[in-house]
Order: structure tokens, then sequence, then C-alpha cells
């Protein structure tokens, strides 16, 4: 007999052989949760390596608490017992835990259900990204065919979309999307006017914040800003839409009826932003203007008349047209990804809002890229 007691209420675990094929546990003392318990090394090892044991049972006359740490214990034993085919006499085991042991063994684990964590081999996970990669271009690129055919279709009056549909991407890419840029842009205005301040005010230089602020906005930021918003605001919204409607298969219905989505869903989103964006361009530079000139006059002592005089003498037609060039492909890139992405949706309503996250994030990422690409054109053609 095995034993080992700290006081009157600890938990106890002892082990008799009686005979030569019987061992009998047993309990006594407080097993619950947040007690200390007795190692269980014991009689895992008097199971395992016993040859001639053919039958455990169990003495609880001493047990004076019990809880699911008990029932722990005794799925531990079983396991053990059924790998080497003894047999479990659970007579002297409490009615409370009979029960919840037979109520644990009535339906057996599927077997294979715990599966382990397996890492796989490099040249696999790399050939398995590749592939993905390589469909994925494939999708794309069969995408963007796809619009350019829509495109060209609309130029020669063939394109067969509802005019209903393309006022109303209008109206949700430029009416209602003025709010949110007027706020954004007339802080990123503040914010430029105000890093700008700083450095010139040491040099005396404060009239030059109108310069530094009209040049960026007018040039790139309106147009940058401009896309970001709409890339979170109506690209995700593209995605969402058409996600939904390829989890509802109403995009198969379309292709039954012999409908083109690609003319029907996405070349009326394409000519709305194309359309809007250049505008909401001119609009968030006017409220980034409108952002310098506050800080110009409260921070710097200017009179509006001669903040608005100086930018309008640094004003060029070539940084606008610029800007408006920059808004343009960022239209194209923001439709283009947000319709790609809920084309290509699952058919689960957690593939929607995988959708829209990939929209968001490739039309973020595409704008970065393009802003890159034709600075350094315009830089190398002198613009």
């Amino acid at each position: 007999m095995q034993a080992a007691a700290l006081n009157h209420d600890a938990a106890q675990l002892g082990l008799a052989r009686p005979d030569r094929d019987l061992l009998v546990i047993s309990l006594s003392g407080d097993w619950r949760t947040g007690q200390d318990l007795p190692a269980t090394d014991a009689v895992e090892k008097e199971v395992t390596s016993g040859a001639s044991l053919r039958s455990v049972s169990f003495d609880t006359s001493g047990l004076t608490n019990w809880d699911s740490t008990l029932l722990v214990f005794m799925l531990k034993v079983r396991q053990w017992c059924q790998e080497r085919k003894i047999e479990i006499r659970s007579e002297g085991l409490p009615e409370g835990a009979q029960r919840l042991l037979k109520l644990a063994s009535a339906v057996p684990e599927r077997q294979g259900a715990r599966k382990e964590a397996k890492r796989e081999p490099f040249f696999s996970v790399v050939g398995q990204k590749t592939l993905q990669s390589v469909a994925s271009t494939s999708e794309t690129l069969a995408f963007l065919g796809g619009a350019v055919i829509a495109f060209a279709r609309l130029l020669v009056g063939r394109a067969s979309f509802r005019r209903s549909d393309l006022a109303l991407f209008l109206q949700e890419s430029g009416v209602q999307a003025l709010g949110i840029v007027s706020l954004i842009c007339l802080l990123v205005g503040l914010i430029f006017a105000f890093v700008g301040a700083i450095q010139l005010k040491a040099f005396g230089a404060q009239i030059y914040v109108a310069d530094l602020v009209g040049i960026a906005m007018v040039r790139v930021m309106g147009a940058v800003m401009a896309g970001i918003i709409m890339a979170g605001r109506t690209g995700a919204a593209y995605a969402a839409q058409l996600g939904t409607m390829q989890v509802n298969e109403e995009i198969d219905a379309l292709q039954t009826l012999g409908i083109s989505p690609m003319e029907f869903l996405v070349l009326p989103r394409m000519l709305a932003l194309i359309l809007m964006m250049p505008l909401l361009c001119v609009y968030a530079d006017v409220m980034g203007i409108l952002g310098g000139l506050i800080v110009g006059v409260t921070m710097l002592d200017l009179s509006p008349t001669i903040y608005l005089n100086e930018t309008r003498a640094t004003f060029q037609l070539t940084n606008l047209w610029i800007g408006l060039f920059y808004s343009a492909v960022f239209g194209v890139i923001i439709a283009l990804a947000g319709c790609l992405r809920g084309i290509q949706c699952g058919r689960s309503a957690s593939a929607v809002g995988e959708a829209t996250t990939s929209a968001v994030v490739t039309s973020i990422v595409a704008i970065v890229v393009a802003t890159a690409i034709i600075t350094v054109i315009c830089s190398v053609l002198g613009l």
C-alpha cells in the first residue's frame, strides 16, 4: 500500500494487490479542483507494467469530497486499462461518479477527431503558395481583360447596363462622400500647415506655409486622401455588394440569362468612380487649402487675403492636371479592386467579410504603388 497525507482532508491515493490479477486503487480525502492531488505516475506504472493484471477496482470509502477532478483521473485510468484490455470495476466509486463516467463513455470519440498539427515541409508550402499565386494572377488578368472589353463595348454603344444604376452609383460615390472627404482633407490641410509653420516660423517665413499646403494638396495629397477615403468607403461597399450577390447566386443567374456581369455590374461602378474621383479631388484640394488658411490666420497672424494671394501665386495648372490624373487612375483602381474581390468571393457569409477586407487592402496598396510610379514618371518628364 502506498499513501501520502498532509492532513486529514488532503487527497490520498493508495495501491494494493490483494490478488495477482487484481489492482485496488484507494481514494480518500478531498479530490476537488484547487487541492494538492497526489501524483498518478504510480498508478500508470502499475497498470502498464503488470503483465498479469486482469482487472482494476476502486475503494472510495474514505473519500470526503470530489468534483470533475476525480472524473479526469478516472478517464486516465480507463484509457490506460483499455489500451491493455484490462477490466475496470466501477462499483466502488460514488454513484454520481459512476453515472458521469458512463455518460462520458456513452458516445465513443470519433477516430481521428484529435488531429495533431503537422508542420508541412518547406517546399510543399512554397509550392502551394506558388500555385495559389498563379491561379490568382490568372483570375485577375481575366477580370481585367473582361473590364477592358466591357469598356470598349461602351465606347461603341453596345454595353448593356441600366442607366438608373449609373445615376445611383454617381450619387453614392459623389454627393454622399462629401462629408467624410471634407473632414479628412480639412484636417490634413491643418496638419500640413501646422508642421510647416513650426519650421518656417523660426526663419520668419510663415507666408510660405500657403505655398507648402497649396502645392502639396493640389499636386498629390488631395487625390491620395480622396482615393484612400473612397477605397475604405466605396471600394469596400462594392466588394460587399458583389460578394453578397455571389453568395445568393445572383451573378450565376445573370450569366444564365445571358447578361454579362462585367457590363451589368462592374462597368457602371467603374464609370461612376472615374467620373466622380476628379471632382472629389478638386473638392479635397479646396478643403485642404481651407485647413491651411485656418492655421495661417489663427497661428501665424496672416490675413486671409495675404494667404489666398500667396496660394494663387504658387498655383499652377500643371499641378492641377497631375492631381486630376492621379484621381482618375485611383478611381479605376478602386472600382476594379472592389469588384474583383466581390466576384472572387466565396459562398459563405464570412467570405463576404474577407472580400471586403481584401478589397480595401488591395486598393490602398495599389494607390500607393501607382502614386510612386506616376511621381517617378512626372519627375522624368520634368513636370
